[in-house]
């Protein structure tokens, strides 16, 4: 489960949950308020409503520092990404596979005026979207049910789907097992930005982008 993993995280990148900081923004059950857990590898929140059209109530950081992938407590979704790149056709794998990784902490929401990397969503068959939607579950999986009902609301008033890009990137492959560990979801709405080499951060940033 999610728990379970982030318990093995703490553990493993600082020794336990003892070496984390909390805080608590806003009083709750009196208005806006937020929970923020924090440290290495790890920005968790857990958001009363504090910020408008910002799913978590604003950007998270998820990661591990086991660099053997299969120990990685994150792997399981490069390998549910990877998934979607398997049932590309060879064009379309093309045109997903990026030479070179943007930075990793670039996951500033565009609008819908951004530029996107690799494949657009749009031009993908019904199965194929299908099964980024149940990619893009996947990695909400984690996550409280009302957080995940925010996100999955804003992604829909921003074009759904049909919004999205997904990027590939070929630095970063560890063992060059074509497994690719560094990819990318974005589109107006939403950043999923997971660095798989040599270890997992994972930065996203879901909410309506500021005109």
């Amino acid at each position: 489960t999610g728990y379970e993993r982030l318990q093995a995280q703490v553990v493993d990148d600082d020794g336990g949950i003892e070496a984390f900081s909390v805080a608590v923004f806003g009083e709750p059950g009196k208005g806006k308020f937020q929970w923020e857990l924090t440290g290495r590898h790890l920005t968790l929140r857990a958001d009363g409503d504090s910020v408008d059209r910002a799913a978590f109530g604003g950007p998270l950081v998820y990661g591990h520092g086991e660099s053997n992938p299969k120990d990685n407590v994150y792997h399981y979704q490069t390998k549910q990404a990877n998934k979607v790149f398997e049932a590309l056709d060879p064009k379309q794998a093309k045109q997903a596979l990026v030479s070179q990784s943007p930075q990793e902490t670039y996951v500033q929401l565009q609008g819908e005026k951004g530029t996107f990397p690799g494949i657009p969503v749009s031009e993908l068959s019904d199965d194929q979207k299908q099964l980024i939607e149940d990619s893009i579950r996947v990695l909400l999986a984690p996550y409280r049910e009302e957080d995940v009902d925010e996100a999955m609301a804003i992604l829909k008033a921003s074009g759904g789907m049909d919004s999205l890009h997904m990027a590939f990137y070929k630095d970063g492959d560890i063992g060059q097992d074509r497994v690719w560990d560094n990819w990318r979801i974005e589109g107006p709405s939403l950043v999923w930005h997971f660095r798989g080499d040599p270890h997992v951060h994972a930065y996203i940033n879901i909410g309506q982008a500021k005109s």
